[in-house]
């Protein structure tokens, strides 16, 4: 059987990778798994597009890619995470700074949809602006407006070299990939030609680690709060994205995701949960643009079909 005829044949259907963001957003659901194909289907190193399944580890798109010079920076904390997975829950990775968020990164997308029909959105083209915008929209809705089943990613160069340094002027680094900070020194990666990176002057240092444990969540505030917010983050390691607004969190007990939820609002900001649980939804306050959302979900899925209860619509 497949994935168009499994979906339009299942009464409810979560749409499975490798599970490695399994419990991020909302409850996980209940339902027929279904599973993209998986694979390279088209990849043209000249017009820095590739044509994946949805179903493909990142480690293998990266590295068809890398022998070619060329990366797409979805950059997942894990490897084993299917391109569909990244895409579906939209968590962009610790290199947006310099590369932009996951949606910047999707041309085009191939979806089944709740009466088991293939539709396309976006074009697998760079400049393409034709039709709307579905990439952008199936990008962190969790599969619950569809199934994707293929998706075209652009292509950037690969840097020839990337190093990580720590530095106290973290506001001079303009070309900086990622600026980490933890409360002390500031960890960056520069990514360039060695020459060019070594003259930025900088103390090279080990990449930092990101915080775990078996309550995890993402903050997002404003840039210019990161510094009031890391005050009330007390009971929890962080790790901030300096000039993101994303904040990483990590606790051994629901107690310290509770605080960091609260200190999240506090700022103006939100908590997305990515592990455990601390007794509220996966957002854990009422989303801003609900109304919205629950017209498209009516659109594209009627009856309800995929995922129920991951997001609180």
């Amino acid at each position: 059987m497949d994935l168009t005829e499994a979906v339009a044949g299942a009464t409810t259907v979560v749409a499975t990778g490798a599970r490695t963001q399994w419990e991020v957003g909302g409850p996980v659901p209940i339902g027929t798994d279904v599973r993209a194909p998986g694979g390279i289907v088209r990849y043209e190193p000249a017009d820095m597009t590739v044509t994946v399944g949805a179903g493909t580890s990142f480690a293998q798109l990266d590295a068809v890619l890398a022998e070619h010079g060329q990366q797409c920076p979805l950059d997942p904390r894990n490897l084993d995470a299917t391109v569909g997975g990244i895409i579906a829950c939209g968590l962009s990775g610790a290199r947006r700074l310099r590369h932009g968020p996951t949606r910047d990164q999707v041309l085009e997308v191939r979806v089944v949809t709740a009466d088991g029909r293939m539709v396309k959105g976006g074009g697998p083209t760079v400049k393409n602006v034709t039709g709307y915008d579905l990439p952008r929209l199936f990008t962190g809705s969790f599969g619950t407006l569809g199934v994707l089943s293929q998706v075209t990613l652009r292509c950037r160069p690969r840097a020839p070299h990337a190093q990580w340094f720590v530095t106290d002027e973290p506001h001079a680094l303009y070309r900086a990939s990622t600026m980490l900070w933890a409360g002390d020194r500031v960890h960056v990666l520069l990514e360039g030609a060695a020459d060019d990176i070594a003259a930025a002057g900088l103390t090279p240092a080990a990449a930092p680690a990101f915080p775990d444990g078996p309550c995890r969540g993402r903050i997002s505030v404003a840039p210019g709060a990161i510094r009031a917010l890391a005050v009330d983050l007390r009971d929890v390691a962080w790790l901030a994205e300096l000039g993101v607004g994303t904040v990483h969190v990590a606790a051994p007990d629901t107690a310290g995701l509770v605080a960091a939820r609260k200190a999240a609002h506090a700022q103006g900001g939100w908590m997305l949960r990515e592990a455990g649980d601390d007794g509220a939804d996966g957002f854990g306050r009422p989303l801003p643009n609900l109304a919205v959302m629950q017209r498209i979900k009516a659109a594209f899925d009627p009856t309800g079909k995929f995922s129920p209860g991951r997001l609180p619509l």
